[in-house]
């Protein structure tokens, strides 16, 4: 047995020892994040290592051990099925190092950078597919100097770098993509709690998160544009409607995206969690007791770390429906107006941030936040108690108006907190100042948030602020340990002319 292999059984050792008794069944919550934490680091080596023993392998290697290919091979020795081993086949074609004919020695990979933040531990096999598929799509357009800039804007994407510059990128677009691997390449968004520049990378981002950005980066790789695309694709737009059988037509087709966004958008409006979903096909007809129900499946599945129960998410969307309805202009009114919240609450609570409120309608006290949670969802009257004596009313209008919110979800696109890919359309929008402490109903003090995170905003470690109108995060201590406020979205140098 050689050495190798020796440590990697000290390895399965040490984590048989982890797995012994009931010694994670007994941890706290805090402990738990630590093993999860540790756990993934050592998940993603462990793929690194699968992945470079393939890529660094003969061509041969999978008949020399009796197997009809490399795929049967890697489903054998990783007891994986077919699709988990075509994806290591793909993540080592990625990363593999071919010898030079002349010298014997390993050439770079197709993806250099990107296998340097493999071998680091930073990403593992998801991370690296995800990065490169969308630029695998443009490699036949570009030069060699574009897909290495590129492969270095990835690496630097995943390993939390900030990105360079635009103005800097168009001085010197043929400048080597290399230098500008700092993580202050941007030092004045990218700054410590203190204020100060930081002088380390931000969190990694998951697969999914490198998938939208590789998206972006490779929109900026084709030279020609998206019209010779475009004029491909309306020769292969088509739409035809099968024969019944067995009382179903079959639909197949190519549609062009604007057509199957304008559709995305028609289904996103029937069953995003602020709908009880679209009308049944048909006459149909149902006993008044079942007419109501909470909703479908509210599309929180994105969520990082979400552990509601599907009972609890069906709630969570009926709360974002009743909001939605409460200030729609087809809601009959209620006293003359529109459907108001009414929060109760005592004025010396409400100056010090600290009590209880009660709502009209439930008089189960709630905490402060709530009440304020729910008070950027529609219109809100606050009656404010001394001893009770009513010292003070205020209504206000709390709600951004459509153009308002289609320009927030413009501008963000998804809930803000990272990880969380909840569409901005199906966020609720919360003041980043809130109002009731002067901050406006303007877009530049709106945000989107899911409903889970707007909800939790005030315990769960995320923080927000506007700069100059841009939105700015900070996240909990497991998430970011150095405190560094960033932007939302990270923007894509243009690396065409690269």
């Amino acid at each position: 047995m050689n050495s190798t292999t020796e440590l990697l059984d000290r390895v399965v050792a040490d984590l048989d020892a982890v797995l012994s008794g009931d010694v994670l069944a007994g941890l706290a919550d805090g402990d738990r994040m630590d093993v999860l934490r540790v756990a993934g680091e050592a998940f993603r080596r462990i793929e690194a290592v699968v992945v470079e023993s393939v890529a660094s392998a003969d061509v041969d290697f999978a008949h020399s051990f009796g197997c009809r290919g490399l795929n049967e091979l890697l489903q054998r020795v990783l007891r994986t099925d077919v699709a988990g081993a075509t994806r290591v086949g793909k993540a080592a074609d990625a990363v593999r190092r071919q010898i030079s004919p002349s010298s014997g020695e390993r050439l770079e990979a197709r993806y250099p950078a990107l296998r340097e933040a493999l071998m680091d531990g930073v990403i593992g096999v998801a991370g690296l597919l995800a990065a490169i598929g969308p630029i695998d799509k443009a490699a036949h357009k570009v030069g060699r100097a574009a897909m290495r800039a590129a492969d270095a804007l990835l690496a630097d994407h995943a390993r939390g770098y900030r990105t360079a510059d635009d103005d800097d990128l168009d001085a010197d677009p043929h400048a080597d993509p290399d230098a500008d691997r700092h993580p202050n390449a941007d030092a004045d968004e990218d700054v410590d709690a203190d204020g100060s520049p930081g002088d380390v990378p931000g969190p990694p981002v998951t697969p999914e998160d490198l998938r939208q950005f590789a998206q972006s980066v490779a929109m900026t790789l084709d030279p020609d544009g998206p019209e010779p695309s475009d004029r491909g694709a309306q020769n292969h737009r088509f739409l035809t409607i099968g024969r019944l059988r067995d009382g179903l037509h079959a639909i197949r087709g190519n549609v062009l995206p604007d057509v199957a966004a304008q559709f995305q958008s028609v289904i996103d409006a029937q069953n995003n969690p602020k709908t009880d979903g679209p009308p049944h096909p048909g006459v149909h007809f149902e006993d008044s007791a079942d007419s109501a129900h909470p909703g479908h499946e509210d599309g929180f599945e994105d969520e990082p770390i979400d552990r509601r129960t599907a009972a609890q998410k069906r709630h969570d969307a009926f709360a974002a429906a009743l909001g939605v309805a409460a200030r729609h202009a087809d809601m009959p009114s209620l006293g003359g107006a529109a459907p108001t919240l009414v929060v109760h609450l005592d004025a010396k609570d409400l100056a010090t941030g600290r009590g209880w409120a009660t709502m009209a309608g439930s008089q189960a006290p709630v905490p402060l936040h709530v009440a304020a949670h729910t008070a950027c969802n529609g219109a809100i009257q606050r009656v404010l108690f001394d001893e009770g004596r009513i010292v003070g009313i205020t209504v206000t209008d709390r709600v951004f108006t459509v153009h308002q919110r289609r320009a927030i979800i413009a501008r963000d696109r998804e809930c803000l907190v990272p990880g969380c890919h909840v569409p901005a359309s199906w966020c609720e929008i919360h003041h980043v100042t809130e109002h009731a402490r002067g901050g406006p109903t303007h877009t530049d003090n709106g945000v989107p948030l899911c409903w889970w995170h707007h909800r939790s905003l005030d315990w769960s470690g995320w923080e927000i602020r506007m700069n100059d109108g841009i939105p700015e995060i900070r996240g909990p201590e497991w998430w970011d340990p150095h405190g560094t406020w960033r932007r939302s979205r990270p923007r894509v140098p243009d690396l065409a002319r690269a």
